[in-house]
């Protein structure tokens, strides 16, 4: 019989801060595919590169990772209610927890600007949805603010016990290659999955797993990319509304693990990030939301530039499922909506217009 996932918590509770007595908040999250994208390995000239598909998480994406260990650990603490800022994915994430958990949760969002889909999401689990006149970073604020002075619980990633649980994507990286890649890439907004990979591989090498850490390269937007820039950006602006984050929490974690890792920072434009959203999709088969396609639009950038080696092996993680935010697939490179072609109801008029001749 094949082994049934038990979830982050289960399979990896020797390696994580959370005792054995403490309830356990699951949704079987983790445990998510390696794929072999030989068609972006072409395109970047590496020998090998891989996806994580973090999309393939319980509510489609990595944020459940973190949200397992922090819902757990807030119910454990007693908590009855949570609350996250969010830019859409977080908030998908706590509420389906909380409701598995039968706690209450609530989600402050910029007003205006969170896809459907995750609003949807958050309203299906019954979350308390606050539209914020604001960014991200304002939304960050107030639950802070909140958390301290009144009885509800924080699970946005400057939560540690969110960076504990994301550090399980590194442990299955490498306990499926049996190696540590070359390097690792990925998408940067707050940069809490950045902080929460490169802990993981750090714990690796401690305990004899692995012989190197991977570089870690994470890509922002242009228009909202505090690390490549050096200083907050005040108004971020991108189409990668994920990572449309311009003081990231976690940047001076950050800024140590890139310094640790041999690592580096850069940013691609939203037309390099919809290019590799339509690549990604078309050539390797891998449909994930516009802001998962950024650190693969960032590797692809920084090859053309020569830094990716012939024979490395290289890990990205797709941090989201494209379902979240879908209207980007229904346009064309022009920005033109894209609609399936009608045709009459006759085998005939079918084959026509697929351009097929009689056997």
């Amino acid at each position: 019989m094949a082994h049934q996932w038990r979830g982050v918590i289960r399979e990896y509770i020797d390696r994580l801060d959370i005792s054995s007595d403490n309830p356990i908040i699951t949704l079987g999250e983790g445990g998510t595919p390696l794929v072999e994208a030989p068609a972006l390995a072409k395109l970047v000239g590496a020998e090998r590169v891989l996806l994580k598909v973090e999309g393939m998480n319980p509510t489609g994406s990595f944020k459940d990772r973190g949200m397992t260990m922090a819902v757990s650990k807030a119910v454990g603490h007693g908590a009855q209610a949570v609350i996250a800022a969010s830019t859409g994915n977080t908030s998908a994430s706590a509420a389906a927890y909380a409701a598995a958990a039968g706690i209450q949760s609530v989600v402050l969002v910029p007003k205006g600007k969170i896809s459907l889909g995750k609003l949807s999401q958050a309203v299906a689990h019954k979350a308390q949805i606050l539209q914020v006149k604001g960014n991200f970073d304002d939304c960050l604020d107030l639950a802070r603010d909140l958390a301290e002075n009144y009885p509800v619980h924080l699970v946005n990633s400057v939560n540690p016990d969110r960076i504990e649980g994301q550090k399980t994507g590194a442990f299955e990286v490498v306990d499926a290659l049996g190696f540590a890649p070359d390097f690792h890439v990925l998408p940067v907004g707050n940069a809490g999955n950045y902080t929460a990979y490169s802990k993981g591989y750090r714990e690796d090498l401690n305990e004899g797993r692995i012989k190197a850490l991977p570089k870690m390269w994470g890509f922002q937007a242009e228009g909202s990319a505090p690390f490549s820039f050096g200083n907050p950006v005040k108004k971020p602006d991108t189409i990668a509304t994920a990572i449309r984050i311009g003081n990231p929490a976690s940047y001076d974690l950050a800024l140590a693990a890139r310094e640790e890792t041999g690592g580096q920072f850069g940013y691609a434009s939203d037309k390099e990030i919809l290019w590799m959203h339509r690549f990604l999709s078309q050539e390797v088969g891998v449909f994930v939301e516009p802001s998962s396609a950024t650190g693969a639009a960032g590797l692809f950038k920084h090859s053309k530039l020569g830094e990716v080696p012939a024979g490395s092996t290289i890990v990205v993680t797709v941090t989201g499922h494209g379902l979240k935010d879908p209207m980007w697939a229904l346009k064309d490179e022009r920005g033109k909506g894209i609609k399936p072609q009608a045709v009459p109801n006759r085998v005939e008029a079918v084959a026509e217009r697929l351009g097929l001749s009689k056997k």
